[in-house]
């Protein structure tokens, strides 16, 4: 199968680096060559455009940051949509607006082309094991077609309904992450003010009903104060913000998810959207009057 691959980010790197050791023939693309390198020695092929992309795939993934982005690679006039053969698929496991990828399902149709939004979730952590969980929107037949080529860098994958309501279960994915690390922020920070023994606690803790991805994953990352990017805030207000719209849209109160976009929000005012969302134990230390050292020393 030859699939093409957009967007070398964080995620998107290992997940392209999964479909060639998988021995499938990928073409990849991104803004910076350089980030492509690497793929470029494993046996991708490097595609000097987005047309030349096109025009060597069936199957073309996308990662990109937000609606526009991915709009702007398909449509573009030396876009996707212009080089790519009748049948081809789209599969954008970008984080979008649900609606934007039904817009872009309807116009690929128009195109005779099929389209799914498969948004994943995992993290780099995830990406660079294989093992995201990817929630997909479109009709059966490409989404049954999609799960071919997803399957190898998956660990859980599920068709949810038509194009864009992949985008709706990851807005709530990132609801439900976004709050957890809040929480685990604001746990750690109390712990740090006792004289408990916090690796211990952690231990117990992911032992019971207070376990999660969230807390074992970015816990440790707390406590070391190592925010390099695995997920950006920046990228998570956005999708919080997605998250509000849709909420807005079906009449539904979320203050909670309201509250910890402010306290992103109050981040990013800081100058810190570029670091991982983790760092959101910093708001909490802020509100408290708390300012820790950074790795390495500096507060």
């Amino acid at each position: 199968m030859k699939v093409g691959f957009i967007g070398l980010g964080v995620m998107g790197k290992p997940m392209a680096g999964h479909l060639i050791d998988a021995g499938l023939e990928v073409s990849v693309y991104n803004r910076t060559p350089a980030k492509a390198q690497d793929l470029l020695t494993r046996g991708a092929t490097g595609a000097a455009s987005i047309a030349e992309v096109g025009k060597a795939s069936e199957v073309v993934i996308t990662m990109l940051p937000d609606s526009p982005d991915v709009e702007a690679v398909l449509f573009a006039e030396e876009g996707l949509v212009s080089s790519l053969p009748p049948g081809a698929l789209v599969i954008d496991c970008s984080t979008i607006s649900p609606e934007s990828a039904a817009r872009i399902g309807a116009q690929l149709a128009e195109a005779g082309m099929q389209f799914v939004d498969a948004p994943v979730s995992g993290g780099e952590v995830g990406a660079v094991a294989g093992k995201l969980a990817i929630m997909m929107g479109g009709e059966s037949e490409a989404v049954t077609r999609a799960q071919q080529v997803l399957s190898v860098f998956a660990s859980a994958m599920a068709h949810v309904g038509p194009a864009g309501s992949g985008q709706l279960v990851k807005a709530a994915n990132q609801m439900l992450v976004a709050g957890n690390i809040a929480l685990v922020g604001e746990a750690i920070s109390l712990l740090q003010r006792t004289e408990v023994d916090i690796p211990s606690a952690l231990e117990v803790l992911n032992g019971g009903l207070a376990a999660s991805r969230v807390l074992e994953v970015k816990g440790p990352a707390m406590l070391e104060r190592n925010f390099t990017p695995g997920f950006r805030l920046d990228l998570h207000y956005k999708d919080l913000r997605i998250a509000l719209a849709a909420a807005e849209q079906a009449g539904l109160a979320v203050p909670l998810t309201g509250l910890t976009t402010q306290l992103v929000q109050a981040l990013r005012a800081a100058g810190d959207g570029g670091e991982d969302h983790g760092a959101l134990i910093k708001a909490i230390e802020r509100l408290s009057g708390v300012v820790l050292p950074e790795a390495g020393g500096t507060a």
